[in-house]
């Protein structure tokens, strides 16, 4: 699909170039437009490294461990049919801890990972199981308790607080994962009244 809105945003802007007489804008815009995509690019390498960094010393020294610990009941009671599948919630509550701590770059792989394991116990692997759709959701919402790269974003473009969106984005993100699960767990009941497969 993006290799067509792509190609589509740059014949439409050359045409309303030309039609209003503003190639001489286009093209400064092509320049300078490059240049702060590079910058941005930088900027974002450089907190994900930072944070990449922070995240591997973690795991060395056991903290996220401990962390997927703390969040193991929490997930236990979301996906009660893995309650005994503990290599699968361990790389649950590796994915969910990473996207808490906004390391969305160390969270894929391990987002990657947990869906392979679910897939793993799926008894009907051309669909999504139900705690693939929920772990999905869980991801879609991916709650964060530093925005790392909101925060870093806003600090490229000048922003003096780049950290005052951290209540804002605890709270939106919450509230996104709360309305998810919620809709998911009736997504379920729906199918159980329906007389297909338990949740």
């Amino acid at each position: 699909m993006m290799n067509l809105i792509f190609p589509a945003m740059v014949i439409i802007s050359f045409a309303s170039a030309i039609a209003t007489g503003r190639m001489a804008e286009l093209s400064a815009a092509v320049v300078t437009g490059g240049s702060a995509a590079v910058d941005l690019l930088l900027t974002l390498v450089a907190v994900m490294c930072f944070w990449g960094g922070v995240m591997e010393i973690a795991e060395q020294s056991g903290m996220t461990k401990g962390l997927s610990r703390l969040v193991s009941p929490l997930l236990r009671f979301i996906f009660p049919r893995l309650r005994k599948e503990k290599y699968i919630l361990e790389a649950i509550s590796l994915n969910v801890s990473a996207n808490m701590l906004g390391l969305g770059n160390a969270a894929t792989p391990l987002g990657i990972e947990s869906m392979k394991r679910l897939q793993e116990i799926n008894p009907d692997t051309a669909r999504a199981s139900d705690e693939m759709v929920v772990f999905v959701v869980m991801n879609t919402a991916a709650m964060r308790i530093i925005p790392t790269t909101v925060a870093a974003l806003r600090g490229q473009y000048g922003s003096a607080e780049p950290m005052a969106i951290l209540l804002p984005s605890l709270l939106t993100s919450a509230s996104a994962l709360a309305v998810g699960l919620t809709v998911a767990r009736l997504g379920c009941l729906f199918k159980r009244r329906a007389g297909k497969k338990k949740c």
